[in-house]
């Protein structure tokens, strides 16, 4: 792989309270941990984005039990944070800085949610030229009500901004198609 940065996004504890509701790929953190076991392994960098919400309510604000990493994707001594207050992981951080100091190119995105902060960070790398992967799987999203007051199921909402990425923003893969790159 050639100057490949995984990047998770907001990974934390928030997303397990009820007030998300229903969410799909229930296997996605243990995917996270995979890609994180192989970059690790590999020495390759990983750059975890963290959701430090300014949001009296929010589940992600500093300071409550929410705003700490989940366990599966938890960085380690070393590992580089970028903390963010928007949905996008490029706004008000260093993140493209960093990236264009490190030399990296190509950008390997998991996280949540696949609707909000995964799509606007990816919509962005890939505004700013870079070649982003979106690992479909090692990612997952929350049911919503569309525009016209219809609900919408988690993997309707997920499958939705995979379709609106794929293509023109990034590469949509799955965990499996990205460690059998980084074998090759």
């Amino acid at each position: 792989m050639v100057a490949s940065v995984l990047i998770p996004i907001d990974l934390q504890k928030a997303v397990e309270h009820s007030s998300w509701g229903e969410r799909n790929n229930p296997g996605a953190e243990a995917n996270v941990a995979r890609l994180l076991a192989v970059w690790r392994t590999r020495g390759w960098p990983v750059y975890h984005v963290r959701h430090d919400s300014k949001e009296p309510g929010s589940t992600y604000r500093p300071g409550q039990p929410g705003h700490e990493f989940k366990a599966e994707a938890a960085p380690l001594p070393g590992e580089i944070v970028i903390a963010k207050q928007t949905n996008s992981a490029f706004i008000g951080t260093d993140l493209e800085a960093r990236l264009r100091a490190g030399g990296h190119t190509r950008l390997v995105i998991a996280g949540v949610s696949t609707a909000n902060s995964v799509e606007a960070t990816v919509r962005m790398a890939g505004n700013l030229g870079f070649d982003v992967r979106l690992v479909e799987d090692a990612t997952f999203t929350f049911a919503r009500r569309d525009w016209q007051g219809r609900a919408r199921t988690a993997d309707e909402v997920h499958a939705m901004s995979l379709a609106n990425l794929h293509g023109e923003y990034c590469t949509v893969v799955t965990t499996d198609e990205v460690l059998r790159e980084a074998e090759a």
